[in-house]
This record gives structure tokens, sequence and C-alpha cells, in this order.
């Protein structure tokens, strides 16, 4: 008996060895060939051999001293160029003329350093290079080369003294730009650390009920029970973590379509909350302002301090073209939920601050509050109501006699019904 036990014994250790090293690899097939990539993904370029600069030319000498070095092909000796029909060998000299890699006729100048190509995670007040090329798409007179002759603007004088290119730069330049608008090189995608654990549990759980039920190749059953009782407590962590937050963006601070500061606008210059968003005392939704709100300052304020004309000519253009600016929503709260900026602001009269944080101090706005319902209930329950001093509050009689006879000494939201489920959910 022991002699026929020992060798089955050492073929399911073996077998087992081998299912995992199977698993493993099978994971790895499936998951890593689509999300093993850099973050910031660059696609093929603007025509079939266009690529960018680091691969269009690996395996030629430092970039910086191209001209001297590097065999290219003949540039066209002429003065004027149309748009369109860039050369790759275009691509290459626009993208390192803006890069600094290779010198303007003027001298060097990296527009890279201030014009930037990946998404920041602070305020830049320059435009980045995909807002420059998207000027320059929408508007078929615009010209690098003029614009740069005379400039507009103290920041922009200040900032592009002495910069002069040439037509043929130009045209270079505009191939990067091209390239810019197709590709829209920068994006980070994160890699997807959770979908990959999730999904290796679901495969290895799959795994180990095929073996148990329909090949029996592993005779320890016990490997069956832990691989499946420890993908389903990943898989239950998981839906739970993320229903709990679903619908919860605290810290969310997205890109927006125009650099708007909430710091300079309603902390510099003091414009109260109410002047653009107006609609908050009467209505569900605090409002996104409309063109003619911002152009009531912005007809006369044609420069801001940190962004020149650059910005605030978008809201000039908007209005021009009469497309609205799309502005990015932060603060949602799930359809299920009625909330009413009106009720809080009127009868409740809270601050601003109180759901949306110290804006006055943000350049870039972000969401504060978690916005859940264990938040609100919270607030509703802690918070004291301004109850003898509102007209709106002189309805609940009860309330008052109870705070004149000393049975109560402050009234809260949760006593007015402020924890009743109808309330939000009706």
């Amino acid at each position: 008996m022991q002699q026929n036990t020992s060798p089955a014994v050492h073929f399911s250790r073996k077998t087992t060895i081998l299912f995992i090293l199977a698993v493993i690899c099978t994971i790895g097939f499936l998951f890593f060939p689509s999300y093993a990539q850099d973050t910031l993904a660059v696609p093929e370029g603007v025509h079939q051999e266009a690529q960018p600069a680091d691969t269009l030319d690996a395996e030629t000498e430092d970039p910086v001293t191209e001209q001297a070095d590097e065999p290219e092909d003949e540039p066209v000796a002429r003065d004027t160029f149309e748009r369109g029909n860039y050369s790759r060998h275009d691509l290459r000299r626009g993208q390192r003329l803006f890069g600094g890699m290779v010198a303007f006729g003027s001298g060097t100048h990296d527009c890279s350093s201030c014009h930037y190509t990946s998404v920041p995670d602070t305020m830049n007040w320059n435009p980045s290079a995909r807002d420059l090329a998207l000027v320059w798409q929408e508007n078929p007179g615009y010209s690098i080369s003029q614009l740069l002759a005379n400039p507009v603007g103290r920041r922009m004088i200040a900032d592009h003294a002495d910069m002069i290119i040439t037509r043929e730069e130009e045209h270079q330049l505009e191939a990067y730009f091209e390239y810019l608008l197709e590709q829209d090189p920068g994006r980070i995608h994160p890699f997807p650390v959770n979908a990959f654990i999730f999904w290796g549990f679901g495969i290895l759980m799959a795994l180990a009920l095929l073996d148990l039920i329909v090949t029996r190749k592993i005779r320890f059953r016990a490997l069956h029970a832990l691989i499946i009782l420890a993908g389903l407590m990943v898989h239950l962590r998981y839906a739970m973590t993320e229903a709990q937050a679903l619908g919860r963006t605290a810290g969310y601070a997205p890109d927006q379509p125009i650099k708007f500061s909430h710091r300079i606008h309603a902390g510099e210059n003091q414009i109260d909350c109410s002047y653009c968003h107006h609609v908050s005392s009467f209505s569900l939704s605090a409002g996104i302002p409309s063109n003619n709100t911002c152009l009531n300052c912005h007809n006369v304020v044609r420069e801001g301090t940190h962004s020149g004309r650059f910005e605030i000519n978008k809201i000039h253009r908007s209005a021009e073209s009469g497309q609205p600016v799309e502005w990015v929503r932060i603060h949602r709260l799930p359809d299920h939920s009625k909330f009413s900026h009106s009720q809080h602001v009127n009868a409740g009269q809270q601050q601003c601050s109180d759901c949306h944080g110290e804006v006055e101090q943000m350049h870039i706005l972000r969401q504060e509050a978690p916005l859940s319902m264990g938040w609100c209930l919270t607030c509703h329950r802690d918070t004291q109501v301004n109850f003898l001093a509102n007209p709106y509050f002189e309805m609940y009689e009860q309330l008052h006699r109870d705070l004149r006879e000393g049975r109560i000494d402050y009234v809260t939201a949760a006593r007015l019904g402020g924890e009743d489920c109808y309330v939000c959910h009706h």
C-alpha cells in the first residue's frame, strides 16, 4: 500500500504546481498585453509614417546636433507655405523646435516649458500646446509668425520678447499642431490594478470549479475550496467598496475648458457667489453662469494678470460662434436624491462654504464634501438652524412652545423632518 500511495501523492503535488503556474501564465497572457503600456500613451503619427520625435529618429545622433550631422531630405527653399501636406521631416523638426531641442533662427526657445504637452496637476496659466493647436485649427487666417512679430497683450509681449520665426519654421510648427490635434498625446491612462485583481480571481475560481467538477486533475480538494473562498471574499469586498463609493467623488477636480479661478474671482476680487450663481436662491441647482454674465465684466477686462488674453478670448469666441462653453460639472447627487439649493440658502440660511468648502482659496475647483447620505444626515442632526429669527419656521408652533418653555435648547434640521426618507427620496 505504501509503495502504491507514494507515487500518487508525488504526482498530485507536481500537478498542483503545474496547475498554479498555468493559471498565472493564463492571467498574464489575458491581461498584460492590453494593460502593460506606458501611462502616457502616444498613438501613431500624423500620417502613417509619422511618429513622435523620440521614436521617429531613434537611430540618429543627438537631436540637438541634428542640423549638422543628420542627412535629411533637402528642404525646399521658398518663402511661402500652404497649410497641409506636411512631411515626416516637417513633423520631426516642428516637434523638436517646440521642445527646444533645436534652435530657431532667432535662437533657442523651449516652447514646451510654458505651453505644456501633458496634463498638469496644478493650475498652469499658460495655454497648453493643444490649446494653441485648436486656435490655429479654428482660424484659417491664424499665422504664428505674424502673431509673434506683433504680440497682443502685456503678458505675450514679455514672454515672447525677441522671438522671431521664419515661415518655414512656422510650417514645421503647424505640422506638430496637426499631430497634436489628431493624437492628443499626454493624456494619462491609469493602470487598472483593481480590474486585474477582480478578473484574475474570477478566472481562478472558474478554473477551480472546472477542475473540481470536470477534469479532477488536482487531488487536494482543500485547494479548490481555498481558491473559491478567497475569490468570493475579494469579489464581495470589491462589491461593498464600489457600492459605498457610488456617486461619491470627493476630491474631484477636473480640467475645465476655460481656466477659471475661484480664488481670483471670489477671493481676490471678492465677487459674491450669488452674482454668478444667481439662481441658487430660487432653484434646485445653483446653475452655471452664462456667457452674458461673464461678459458683464470681461467686455471691459480683456486681459488676465496670469493668463493674458488667451483664456478670456475663449469667452468672446464662444459668444461670437453661439457655441456655449462646455463646463464640466463637479458636484452631482444621484438621480434618486433630491437636493434644493433654494431650501438650504433661504430656509436653512447655509453658507456656500458649508458644502463647497473655501472655494475662494481654490484656483482649480474641487469637490470637498463626500455628498453621501451619512454626511447629509450628520449635518441635519448637528447643525442648529436660525429658528426664531427666520419667518419660514413660524408654522412650527409646537417647537416654538418647546423653546419658550425650556423643553429644548435649540432646533436642528432633524427636528424639522430632516431625517425623514421622503424629504430627499420622493
